[in-house]
């Protein structure tokens, strides 16, 4: 199934307390549990005015349903087409 990166611009994100990361946190797996299980949420990157959201999903447009449903924006979506890693140089 295809991976997506999600960048989502959030002014001070960065400056995000715990209890407001959890709490978006969990509004994001409650969108997640409606969706069903094709959708999966892997990990988010936090930055200073953004997110960078790693989901894996059927297809864009299922990426963006979450987004639109959680409230979430999502700047951009793309999908990843592979990963290279130190080993890669080998």
């Amino acid at each position: 199934m295809p991976k997506y990166v999600i960048e989502r611009e959030i002014p001070n994100a960065g400056k995000l307390t715990h209890d407001q990361l959890k709490s978006i946190s969990q509004a994001s797996c409650g969108v997640l549990s409606q969706l069903g299980t094709q959708i999966q949420w892997v990990n988010s990157y936090i930055t200073n005015d953004k997110l960078y959201c790693i989901y894996i999903a059927p297809n864009e447009q299922m990426v963006y349903e979450h987004a639109k449903l959680g409230g979430f924006p999502a700047n951009s979506v793309n999908q990843v087409t592979g990963i290279i890693d130190p080993t890669t140089a080998e």
